[in-house]
């Protein structure tokens, strides 16, 4: 990388918010619904929220390769073999927005040498970006179609055994998932979309996201980095660091858990 992560940051949330205005136009028309070779749905907005993000991207880092989801499925990738590459995912939740809920997102992380260094995550529906650096920061601010107001930092917060909260997807339940959440009896649970698992942990508002299913590296690099500045972690089952690059044919991430307090110990996940 030849520029300072800082000077990336005020284009990238332009092409956030550009992003996302297109999101939005789709979500209030007669959009249709489209299966990917996985079966997975897709949307015009998918499509038309990377073409933003891809053109953007092109002229804000030229030298920085892009991998993005829709791109993948149909089978172009670039070569990433440099170890310095955005991971995209224009519409995190696509099943939510089919149902005309709130809590999708727009998804844009840089990885260097497998590690998320700076992720940008946006909910149009709800008006919020999210945002960090790692080992800089993290923040949030208010998004108001081609603006943002009201930026102000935010940090994990430190476990409370008697009064957890975690985390766990609307769409992914599992037998896997419901047994390691019986290590919790008495915590709160939380079910939201997308992306903003992560980004209750990093804004404080819970303690534990257990992911036992299938999720992509698009799908969290984003949110992983502003984690990661926010003060959380993300491990594979093995507890190391959940990595990127892993599976150039797939993207796919093993199970993992994201901790706010990184010193709060919890049961490994099995798998």
């Amino acid at each position: 990388m030849t520029k300072a992560l800082e000077t990336l940051v005020d284009p990238i949330i332009e092409t956030m918010l550009a992003a996302g205005r297109v999101v939005m136009e789709v979500y209030h028309s007669d959009f249709e619904v489209f299966g990917k070779a996985d079966a997975s749905p897709v949307t015009e907005a998918d499509r038309r929220g990377e073409e933003v993000i891809q053109a953007a991207l092109e002229k804000i880092a030229p030298e920085i390769p892009m991998v993005g989801e829709e791109a993948k499925s149909e089978g172009k990738c670039p070569d990433i073999s440099g170890g310095t590459f955005w991971l995209v995912d224009p519409l995190d939740g696509t099943k939510e927005f089919i149902k005309k809920g709130q809590d999708f997102t727009v998804n844009i992380g840089l990885i260097k040498d497998g590690k998320p260094i700076m992720g940008f995550v946006l909910a149009p529906a709800m008006g919020k970006l999210y945002w960090g650096i790692v080992g800089q920061g993290a923040w949030i601010a208010d998004a108001h179609g081609d603006h943002i107001s009201g930026k102000r930092a935010i940090t994990t917060r430190k476990a409370d055994p008697d009064n957890l909260v975690i985390v766990a997807s609307k769409s992914h339940r599992s037998p896997d998932l419901e047994a390691w959440l019986n290590h919790f009896p008495a915590a709160e649970h939380v079910s939201i979309g997308s992306s903003l698992k992560f980004c209750l942990l990093a804004t404080g508002e819970a303690d534990l996201y257990p992911r036992l299913g299938p999720t992509c590296e698009w799908d969290t690099a984003a949110a992983h980095a502003v984690l990661l500045a926010a003060g959380g972690e993300v491990d594979a089952p093995d507890g190391t660091p959940l990595s990127y690059g892993k599976d150039l044919r797939t993207f796919l991430n093993p199970w993992f858990l994201c901790r706010a307090d990184t010193s709060f110990s919890v049961p490994p996940l099995e798998g």
